[in-house]
């Protein structure tokens, strides 16, 4: 394969790309910031072309003489739905327009955010009218739509929430349980699914060379239906030392979505963008984001390896030898 890797220094594509690489596959990124992707890729590094998503010449450079395409690159916390839309579809966009017609497989990376809420014991299976409730999640719909209407043959994966080594979003829960209390929304039972890194990257490679995933909508998840409760407790106790567990403080919808008001706004008036929004409420108080990973599975053969109770030691352990926690 030779593969074309947006957002290869982010946190999913370069964990894609070191397995690609491992796999000893061609891989050439377009990255914003080279230097920084050499530190990623010390041993081995792919192929690498500066640029962003703003830039068609860029574009066409890194892509040239690639079969495959794993677009990765977006953002999950922007200053305003038209940022998110800017770069989530608009820079899917431009990806469609510039790379080469013979292009055998785009892989878009999605999310389960674009799906919405699920019913309890229902997870998502790929099926689904997308109802997404953020504006993130409406901008990773606008990308598909420009897939689905592109000419190249296609799979779109949605993953739901993913952890691992070099991830900075959960490592604020991490963090957390080490003190006394541990905030939970509402009664801390919504239904949830996750994915390690390492998984979400084997189920893109797998969703590309696979021909009957060609064309088709999956979610890329472990299998094991959770809740935050369970989550923090397993993380808890790959973190603290002392057997102890934080104890769980529910919040209530009415202050919660207050206080993501006030975080959201706070943020927007440093001109910065944060994940925690009152937007996001919509999300915090679903009583299921859970999807299932049997389409993919029976399509590819890919199964996830790591369920919560391996997965989090690992990460945990990560975080503690890179002095992170």
């Amino acid at each position: 394969m030779r593969a074309f890797v947006t957002g290869g220094t982010g946190f999913v594509g370069s964990h894609l790309v070191e397995h690609l690489l491992a796999a000893g596959h061609d891989v050439t990124c377009l990255v914003r910031n080279p230097a920084k992707a050499e530190s990623l890729f010390p041993v081995r590094c792919p192929r690498l072309v500066q640029g962003d998503l703003d830039a068609p010449t860029a574009i066409r450079q890194a892509s040239d003489g690639c079969d495959v395409v794993f677009h990765v690159a977006g953002i999950t916390s922007a200053r305003s739905r038209a940022e998110f839309f800017a770069v989530n579809e608009g820079g899917t966009q431009t990806v469609l327009r510039h790379v080469p017609a013979t292009i055998s497989r785009f892989v878009l990376v999605s999310s389960l955010a674009a799906a919405g809420p699920a019913r309890r014991g229902v997870p998502h299976e790929g099926h689904e009218h997308p109802a997404p409730v953020t504006h993130y999640g409406a901008s990773k719909v606008a990308a598909e739509i420009a897939v689905r209407a592109s000419a190249f043959p296609w799979t779109i994966v949605r993953p739901p929430a993913v952890y691992g080594p070099r991830d900075v979003e959960f490592l604020r829960v991490f963090r957390m349980v080490r003190g006394p209390v541990m905030p939970v929304f509402a009664d801390g039972r919504q239904e949830l699914t996750f994915i390690y890194v390492d998984d979400v990257a084997r189920a893109l490679i797998a969703a590309a060379e696979s021909p009957a995933a060609s064309g088709k909508v999956y979610y890329a998840t472990h299998p094991e239906l959770t809740d935050q409760r369970t989550f923090i407790t397993t993380v808890a106790r790959a973190v603290r030392t002392d057997g102890r567990l934080p104890r769980m403080l529910s919040i209530p919808g009415a202050p919660a979505r207050a206080a993501l008001w006030l975080t959201g706004t706070a943020a927007l008036l440093a001109g910065k963008a944060t994940v925690l929004t009152a937007d996001k409420a919509n999300e915090f108080f679903a009583v299921s984001f859970a999807c299932s990973p049997a389409p993919l599975e029976r399509d590819t053969g890919w199964r996830a390896e790591h369920a919560l109770a391996s997965g989090i030691p690992r990460t945990a352990a990560w975080y503690r030898d890179h002095r992170w926690l």
